[in-house]
Order: C-alpha cells, then sequence, then structure tokens
C-alpha cells in the first residue's frame, strides 16, 4: 500500500464517540455535506456498517449509531418501548452533535426507527433510505408479543449470546457458505448483543407499525432490498414502498439476502450516493 492510499484511509476510518448515553461511530467527510445517519438492525450495531461506510465517498459525513442498549449505549428507562422512543432518542443525539438535517438510512428494525422519526420531524429528514424495511407487529400497548417474537427473547436468555449468534446468524447471509467474512461478522454483532437491550428491541418490532409511518412521511425515501431476504422478503419492501408519499426508487439486490449492507456494500454505496447528491441541501 503507497503512503498516499494509507493516509486516506487514515483519514476516512470512523472514530468512536459518546454522548448523551449513545455510543456511535463517526466519520468526518472532507467537504460540507448534509450527515448520513446510519441506524442498525435489531442483532446488528454500529459496526456492521464499517464496510459500507468504507465504500461511500470520502467527502461524506457518516454517523453510525449504537441504538439504546447496544454496545455502550445505555438501554432506554422503558422495559417495553415503542419505534417512537428510539426516535427521541435519535433526535437527542442529533441535537448534541448539533446536526440540523440529516440523510437518514435504516436496516430492517432499523427501519421501524428512522420511519418513525422521519413521520415526528420531517424538517430534519432531507432524505431517507429503507434497507431491508422490517415492517412491525402492531402488537397495542399492554398486549403480549406474538410467540415468534417472544421466541427470540426466550431463546437469547436460554442459549446465551453466543450459542444464540451460532444458531440465528446464517439465515441473515444468502448463499453463506460462500461468504465467510460476511457471515463471521454477522455472527460476531449478533454474538454482542445485550440481553436487556436485545429485549427491548423486540418489543419495539413488536409495537411498530412501519406502513402507518410511511403515511406520514414527507422526505424522499429510497427502498432497497436483497433479492434473496427471507428475513424481510421483498413483499415486505415492496409493501413500504407503495405506502410512502414520496417513493424515489425501489431496488432489490441480486445475490443477497438479508445482511444486505454487509453482502453488498459497493452497491448499496452507489444508491446511497445518488440519494446524496439529490437531496435538499
Amino acid at each position: 500500500m503507497s503512503d498516499a492510499i494509507a493516509m486516506t484511509a487514515e483519514m476516512v476510518r470512523p472514530t468512536p464517540g459518546t454522548v448523551v448515553g449513545i455510543d456511535y461511530l463517526h466519520r468526518q467527510g472532507s467537504r460540507e455535506t448534509l450527515p448520513l445517519v446510519l441506524l442498525h438492525g435489531i442483532g446488528s450495531n454500529a459496526r456492521s456498517y464499517e464496510s459500507l461506510m468504507a465504500a461511500l465517498p470520502p467527502s461524506q459525513t457518516i454517523i453510525a449509531w449504537n441504538a439504546p442498549g447496544y454496545a455502550a449505549s445505555t438501554p432506554l428507562a422503558v422495559a417495553t418501548p415503542t419505534p417512537g422512543d428510539y426516535a427521541a432518542s435519535l433526535a437527542r443525539l442529533l441535537d448534541a452533535l448539533d446536526f440540523k438535517r440529516v440523510i437518514l438510512v435504516g436496516h430492517s428494525l432499523g427501519c421501524l426507527f428512522a420511519a418513525s422519526f422521519a413521520a415526528q420531524d420531517s424538517s430534519r429528514v432531507a432524505s431517507l433510505a429503507l434497507m431491508s424495511p422490517a415492517l412491525g407487529y402492531r402488537v397495542a400497548p399492554g398486549e403480549a408479543l406474538p410467540a415468534i417474537l417472544q421466541a427470540r427473547i426466550d431463546e437469547l436468555k436460554s442459549l446465551g449470546p453466543r450459542a444464540f449468534a451460532d444458531k440465528r446468524a446464517a439465515r441473515l447471509v444468502h448463499n453463506a457458505v460462500h461468504k465467510p467474512q460476511v457471515l463471521a461478522a454477522v455472527r460476531e454483532a449478533m454474538a454482542s448483543v445485550n440481553p436487556t437491550g436485545y429485549a427491548q428491541a423486540v418489543r419495539a418490532l413488536g409495537a411498530g407499525d412501519l406502513l402507518a409511518d410511511a403515511a406520514h412521511i414527507t422526505a424522499p425515501t429510497l427502498v432497497m432490498v436483497g433479492a434473496e431476504d427471507v428475513v424481510t422478503p421483498p413483499a415486505n419492501a415492496h409493501a413500504a414502498y407503495d405506502a410512502l408519499t414520496h417513493p424515489t426508487g425501489y431496488h432489490e439486490v441480486t445475490n443477497a439476502g438479508h445482511a444486505l449492507p454487509q453482502e453488498d456494500p459497493a452497491v448499496v454505496a452507489r444508491l446511497l450516493t445518488q440519494l446524496i447528491e439529490h437531496s435538499d441541501v
């Protein structure tokens, strides 16, 4: 590696930070742009975005948060949160960073948080991207979680994070045997979950209703999904796209499953770069 390439790599390498109880990765861009804010999925964390951050132009400022209850981020005070509670935490993070307006990106469960934020505070979201969107289960306050969701909490408690990840990680990666590095990264992120934070996130997934929020989002919104996603399949993404008031494009990425930003960061970066370039500063 040449000295110039090594220096460039060092300049764009994300650095950790913590404010208002939220842990995050930050990469400062080389020119004035709207910040790109990345919200991870339920079994992931900020580091799950490292390959995507590296694939995006070095001029772009990027923040990838660790949601409340993930990594060093403080769990929410409420045991049964809604996506709106996470949106409120995101607002506090953006305020602390003095980000008045952003380009917001969610993956999987992160889409529920991003959509809730964009629906509540449209003036702060210049554009939005939903990757592999989870639609939520519309569980009313006080109702029990569906068995499929409660099983996640119970399995994590009985197996422990490492065995839990060993059991579930491969399902997130299409043709995982041919993507060992991606599978290893997905497994490691899942093995790092905090059971308290994960249980809160599962309950937020239960309470979420992305399609209802989508009808109130005014920001131009891009939707993308892995064509082979068996966790949040293309039908979910189609439903989310159809519910939007300002859709800007729908993309199914071939040879990719649920771990879309890790399986094909180059394609995701290209689509996000187009969104960034067309965002109203």
